[in-house]
C-alpha cells in the first residue's frame, strides 16, 4: 500500500517562510514524477510544482521564483521551500506522485497518489 506522509506547514506572516517535506512509502519503484498541488477554500485544486525523476523542476506562474521543490528519488521523498508567502498562498497543501512516465505532470489529475495534506496560512 503506497502512503505519502507529509511535514511542515504552519502559519506565518506576509514574507515569510515555510518548509514542507513528503515521505512516499510501499512503492518498489521511483515515481517519475512527484509534486505538489494545493486547494484554498472555496476553490479547486491548483498544481503547484513538481520535480521528475531527471532532476528538472517545474512550477506554476503563482509560485515561480518564490517557491522551490526538490527530491531525493532514492528515497521517493520531495520537498518544498515556501519564501516570500502571500496571504494568496493560503492553503492546503498536498503532497502527490505519479507513476505515469508520460503524464501531464503540470496537472493535478495526473497524479495517482496523495498524501493527507498540511495547511499553509499566511496571513497579512
Amino acid at each position: 500500500q503506497v502512503q505519502l506522509v507529509e511535514s511542515g506547514g504552519g502559519s506565518v506572516q506576509t514574507g515569510g517562510s515555510l518548509s514542507l517535506s513528503c515521505a512516499a512509502s510501499g512503492y518498489s519503484n521511483t515515481f517519475p514524477s512527484m509534486g505538489w498541488v494545493r486547494q484554498a477554500p472555496g476553490k479547486e485544486r491548483e498544481w503547484v510544482a513538481y520535480v521528475h525523476i531527471g532532476g528538472g523542476e517545474a512550477y506554476a506562474d503563482s509560485v515561480k521564483g518564490r517557491f522551490t521543490a526538490s527530491r531525493d528519488s532514492a528515497k521517493n521523498t520531495v520537498y518544498l521551500q515556501l519564501n516570500s508567502l502571500k496571504p494568496e498562498d493560503t492553503a492546503i497543501y498536498y503532497c502527490a506522485a505519479s507513476v505515469d512516465w508520460g503524464g501531464r505532470w503540470s496537472e493535478a489529475r495526473s497524479y495517482n497518489y496523495w498524501g493527507q495534506g498540511t495547511q499553509v496560512t499566511v496571513s497579512s
